[in-house]
């Protein structure tokens, strides 16, 4: 059974394939925050901008097989298009439902399958494309990947505790301090916005590039 809490087409907003046709398929669950704001304080990842509880989204539901999750996710994807279909899992934290049966499915419905997760869980397998996002103090497993993409600032991660693993990529995206208190955006920022200090940093460290959340600016989802 695999909860989803949504799924939906749109253009990739975020990193390497920013403007990319995509179907997103949101998993309910994470292992770093209950998605309760009661508990957000406390969580391992304070600063989500993320629904990913229930399964009350478009085509959000309880799927019991892996034919279903691609016959959902084919109703989105233009007919006679010549693409291949591009889905990208994500969550909330997908690892926690995707497993191999979904991978093989997929692969054989002929998906090219991107994966967003914060890289605590292991991959079942491998897949096309591997965006690993670093969060809090939680412990990293997957070491290697496509794109490694850091929110920043993070209260307790620096860059620099990154530069030497292997991923193609590397990316900082500003964090949304919306989602935060005052004293939890005070703490974090001394004096620059978020994208003040993630364009600094980019500039004085050419290794990483800068990621924007480019959908929210064009306002899609």
């Amino acid at each position: 059974m695999y909860s989803i809490k949504e799924m939906f087409y749109s253009l990739q907003g975020e990193g390497a394939h920013a403007g990319r046709p995509a179907i997103f398929c949101r998993f309910t669950g994470c292992n770093l925050w209950s998605g309760r704001e009661v508990d957000r304080s406390k969580a391992q990842c304070n600063f989500c901008d993320t629904d990913f509880v229930g399964t009350d989204g478009n085509l959000g539901g309880k799927y019991p097989e892996p034919a279903d999750v691609i016959k959902a996710l084919l109703s989105l994807w233009p007919e006679d298009s010549g693409v291949a279909p591009y889905v990208v899992c994500t969550g909330g934290e997908p690892l926690l439902q995707l497993d191999e049966a979904l991978i093989d499915a997929l692969h054989d419905a002929g998906f090219i399958i991107a994966l967003e997760t914060n890289g605590t869980l292991p991959l079942p397998k491998p897949i096309d494309w591997v965006c690993v996002s670093p969060k809090g103090q939680s412990e990293l497993v997957l070491k290697q990947g496509d794109e490694l993409k850091l929110v920043y600032p993070q209260e307790g991660l620096t860059p620099e505790q990154f530069t030497g693993l292997s991923f193609r990529h590397f990316y900082l995206q500003p964090c949304d301090t919306s989602c935060l208190t005052d004293t939890q955006r005070q703490n974090l920022l001394a004096a620059d916005t978020a994208e003040q200090a993630t364009v600094n940093y980019c500039l004085n460290h050419p290794q990483w590039r800068l990621s924007l959340q480019t959908h929210k600016l064009l306002g899609i989802e």
